[in-house]
């Protein structure tokens, strides 16, 4: 893109066929138009609800249940049995594809939003003659008016320019208003907050009145720029959703291959009939599923999403509740979220006194109130107090003076004399000065501004100005905002009225900065023992970023301090060998940003982002956790978020990353919970045709024991409490698997366990005489049935915690006692009721044999907590 902050106004003139006396010509404007493009973004169109719901009838755990389901089909039309089977599968394929496609309601509305942040018109020159168009339809070369309160709708080099000041928050991420010239020109690289004599799309004029020539439009603007790398960012997978797809693959994989060997066995046996043997082939593919767990997945998640928004955490896309709790990275923009985005006075300083560090519920000296009173005098910025609250409009450095003496109860705007004159602040001179008409005719004249402005055009001491220089350079050493006062008194105005700012008397000044939040030092700690990386992404100065990053542990020895302009001369081979090293970052562009994300991510780091600005949206959109301000957020970066922060505080993100920690545990407890069960039906499956038993189950009695029996208590564990130790682990790396930290080490106790429970079930009612009823395969079936699906739903009160049974209890979680209950006294119908046990193809057994099965699945607390001991006296986690 053309820097035109470097260029001469001629060579724009000549560029754009422009006149700066009359503007375009109608002719011109059709010409620019055609030549530059129109001044509007590009947008994408957007997936319709039968696109969004086919994607997810194509997840693979989904894929797998339809292939499943089609032979099923088939086979019960041929046995004439019922549909049962194949009916409840696509029941659990629509259930799992209308949850995903209902939570997934997340507009993309990034880029509608960037449209409506054009001004809606725009006052230019056109044919010699001042007209208001729609911004739309603004074009190179156009001559703009600029205005107090006017939105801007293109890029614009100033021509002229009177106390102009505008709002680049959305933008730079700075909310400091930033004053422009139009006499500067550039030769150096500057970032976008430094160029003073350009004004951009999509910022504001806070104040005063100007003139300028329309550089860039549309997608050529900066604003454009942004919109075109909004749009180029493609939000992948999350590493969570990554993980639930390699599982359903392994899944598929031992499906197949487990019908495959099975149909295999029994076709060289010779022991069944073609279509028999083909549904013991689809029965383990329905022993192989975990059909309730994409469900029980998402509702974690919701669950999540609800816990997260009473935190002040609203979150947009869902999976990001997760994400977040992995999260290894935190890049966290400074003004808003680590600090208060409040000015607040620090240290003042008076001639001739000591230095007054100001502290909460301190009382300033006499001398500190006569400084005060005297800035007082040349203040712009008002204060109104309602119920006994004060609300203070205007420039935030003012507003910072009038806080503290609010404080002192010094503020008293109303026994002010009135204004006679008044010098504006501009860009040049750096300061404002006011003439004040006392009782006794004589004219007080005060000046404030910037240090270097005012120290060089006083009338104090040659050693009294070489003291407030060595004061200024200690309050700027600790990154303060200084800003100084000096004083005349005269008796009439003079007829050279630039002379009032000279021969004044220096008399102090006063050194600010927007502080830290209370709790965001708290919050940096926890996400650093909990194995975290904060970094600091700001548009403020490099000094200022690294005190505040200093003082909250962002920054520490040894690490380094990167500004935009040292960002862009560095290869990504060299940032990427030294962004261990750097935890700050200062006067950044939306590129750097979208660089610095991309190269962590490439490091196999999982990034969590955050911003408010328009400029902060590309970053946002491919971070692995976008996360955006609620309260000083643009809906630009809102809508290219994952996650809004009702507060703006960073302590808020953290409270969110145990919040997607608990979240992420819960899922792996479920995964070892479901699976367990699963593995041990398809092994005690294969084993029975190995060893000449029959079949141990019917497809019915698995997807029972998978939707009823596990299923029901397992949405409890969506609502299980996080383990105490949650936030001291290491994040979840991105390649790890839901198997890793001892899951699958875990699931072969509880299956092998499962299996000879089962196998030993099975037996006893095929071969032991018990009781009046003869053995046969039928009631070694019910018993195998019987015994798995107590032990399984008995399992989840193993599941659910890391500790003992003793310790974590039965009604700790209510929703898991009563599902647990629920799905017992279904069981209990199911093997009582006639009607029932004949949908299942289960016979009545004798007291013994319900002793004997009661008996068995209780050997399931046993071991496991055998298991739990052993890994506690081994210092490791049973579930992390």
């Amino acid at each position: 893109m053309t820097e035109y902050y470097k260029k001469e106004l001629s060579a724009i003139q000549v560029e754009y066929n422009s006149d700066f006396k009359d503007g375009l010509s109608t002719q011109q404007v059709e010409k620019n138009r055609q030549a530059y493009g129109k001044n509007i973004f590009n947008e994408k169109k957007e997936k319709n609800i039968l696109q969004k719901a086919l994607k997810h009838l194509l997840e693979i755990m989904n894929i797998i249940l339809l292939i499943v389901m089609i032979p099923a089909i088939y086979l019960s039309y041929v046995n004439q049995d019922g549909f049962i089977k194949p009916i409840v599968i696509l029941l659990i394929v629509i259930i799992n594809v209308a949850v995903a496609t209902y939570q997934e309601g997340r507009a993309e509305t990034a880029l509608a939003a960037l449209k409506k942040m054009s001004s809606p018109s725009s006052t230019v020159l056109r044919n010699g003659k001042l007209v208001v168009i729609s911004s739309e339809d603004l074009v190179c070369g156009d001559i703009i008016k600029l205005t107090a309160g006017m939105a801007v709708g293109a890029d614009i080099r100033l021509l002229t320019g009177n106390s102009l000041q505008t709002d680049e928050a959305s933008l730079t991420g700075e909310s400091e208003p930033v004053s422009k010239d139009t006499d500067l020109t550039f030769e150096d690289d500057l970032p976008l907050g430094d160029q003073k004599n350009m004004i951009f799309s999509g910022t504001n004029i806070l104040n005063g009145t100007g003139q300028g020539i329309v550089v860039a439009t549309g997608m050529n603007s900066q604003m454009g720029q942004i919109a075109s790398l909004l749009e180029e960012q493609v939000k992948g997978k999350t590493p969570l959703q990554k993980r639930i797809d390699s599982l359903a693959k392994r899944l598929a994989l031992i499906a197949f291959a487990a019908g495959g060997l099975i149909f295999i066995i029994n076709a060289l046996n010779d022991s069944l009939p073609l279509l028999e043997n083909m549904m013991i082939a689809v029965i383990l593919g329905i022993a192989a599923v975990p059909e309730t767990l994409p469900v029980i997945v998402t509702l974690s998640l919701i669950y999540g999403v609800e816990n997260m928004a009473q935190k002040r955490a609203i979150v947009r896309n869902i999976p990001a509740v997760e994400t977040l709790g992995n999260a290894s990275v935190i890049a966290s923009d400074k003004t808003g979220t680590l600090t208060q985005n409040q000015m607040e006075i620090q240290r003042i300083w008076k001639i001739g006194t000591p230095p007054e560090d100001i502290k909460a519920d301190t009382q300033l000296s006499d001398e500190g109130d006569k400084l005060l009173a005297l800035f007082g005098n040349v203040l712009q910025a008002k204060a109104e107090q309602h119920n006994h609250n004060w609300e203070i409009h205007g420039d935030p450095t003012e507003a910072a003076i009038i806080r503290l003496m609010i404080d002192n109860q010094i503020y008293n705007p109303e026994t002010l004399p009135d204004i006679v004159y008044e010098l504006p602040f501009d860009s040049t001179r750096k300061k404002m000065t006011t003439v004040r008409k006392y009782n006794d005719g004589k004219l007080l004249v005060t000046t404030k501004g910037a240090f270097d402005k005012i120290i060089h055009s006083v009338k104090n001491p040659s050693d009294e100005c070489e003291e407030a220089e060595k004061v200024h350079d200690a309050f700027a050493s600790v990154a303060l905002r200084v800003l100084a006062v000096s004083f005349k008194t005269i008796s009439e105005l003079p007829e050279d009225l630039t002379s009032l700012e000279e021969g004044q008397t220096f008399y102090g000044i006063v050194g600010m900065i927007d502080p830290p939040r209370v709790e965001s030092k708290d919050a940096v700690a926890d996400a650093r023992a909990a194995g975290i990386k904060p970094i600091m992404i700001t548009g403020d100065h490099a000094l200022t970023a690294k005190a505040i990053a200093q003082e909250l542990d962002i920054y520490r020895d040894g690490d380094l301090v990167i500004d935009g302009l040292t960002l862009d001369k560095m290869s990504d081979d060299e940032l990427s060998d030294k962004i261990e090293q750097i935890s700050v970052y200062a006067r950044v562009s939306p590129e750097d940003k979208l660089r610095i994300v991309k190269l962590w991510q490439a490091k196999g780091q999982i990034v969590a982002m955050t911003g408010d600005g328009v400029n902060d949206a590309p970053s946002l959109r491919v971070a692995d956790v976008g996360t955006a301000m609620g309260i000083a957020g643009t809906e630009v970066a809102k809508g290219a978020s994952d996650i809004i922060l009702a507060d703006d505080n960073f302590a808020t993100i953290v409270a969110a990353i145990r919040e997607g920690r608990r979240v992420y545990a819960n899922i792996k407890k479920t995964i070892y919970y479901l699976l367990s069960a699963n593995v041990a039906e398809i092994l005690v499956m294969l084993i029975g045709a190995i060893i000449g038993w029959g079949l141990p189950f019917t497809g019915l009695q698995l997807l029972y024991i998978n939707v009823l029996a596990d299923g029901i208590p397992g949405f409890g564990l969506s609502r299980e409490c996080a383990d105490s130790h949650i936030m001291q682990q290491a994040p979840i790396a991105v390649k790890e698997s839901l198997f890793s930290r001892g899951v699958w080490q875990r699931i072969v106790t509880s299956s092998t366990t499962f299996i000879i429970i089962t196998l030993i079930g099975y037996a006893v009612g095929r071969f032991a005489n018990i009781g009046a009823i003869n053995p046969n395969h039928q009631l070694g079936q019910t018993m195998a049935f019987f015994v798995l699906t107590l032990a399984s739903t008995f399992h989840i009160f193993n599941a659910k915690s890391n500790e003992s049974l003793a310790k974590s209890g039965l009604h700790k979680n209510k929703m898991i006692f009563w599902t647990t209950l629920l799905s017992l006294t279904i069981t209990v119908f199911f093997m009582t009721v006639p009607a029932l046990m004949n949908i299942l193809q289960i016979v009545y057994l004798t007291p013994y044999h319900w002793l004997i099965a009661i008996g068995l699945a209780m050997t399931i607390f046993v071991v496991i907590e055998i298991e739990k001991f052993i890994m506690r006296k081994r210092g490791k986690k049973f579930i992390g």
